[in-house]
């Protein structure tokens, strides 16, 4: 599912989610960057694979067609990269946890 900042910047696809193991809440969304994002960001793409940061889910405005975030790109320039053991997807569920 695509992600779109507020000021309608395409920053990504989910790729999963975090959850807390203790509460089975969703904490953060896994956000697999966009090229556009990376560059935006002066990120080093790496050489095979994604790269991911967690996106909390207090940053999420509205779900629908896509997730419209309630911050503009300037505002994400600090997430973290998503770090996790497992990741929750459509076909399964996982514990996952951010570091």
């Amino acid at each position: 599912m695509k992600v779109i900042t507020a000021d309608a910047f395409a920053l990504g696809e989910v790729g999963g989610a975090v959850a807390d193991p203790k509460t089975w809440q969703i904490t953060h969304l896994d956000l697999e960057l966009s090229k556009e994002a990376i560059k935006e960001f002066a990120f080093k793409k790496p050489i095979l694979g994604l790269l991911s940061v967690c996106l909390p889910i207090a940053a999420v405005n509205q779900i629908g067609d896509v997730i419209t975030l309630n911050q503009s790109l300037l505002e994400f320039k600090n997430l973290p990269e998503c770090k996790v053991e497992l990741i929750l997807n459509p076909t399964s569920f996982f514990v996952a946890r951010q570091e």
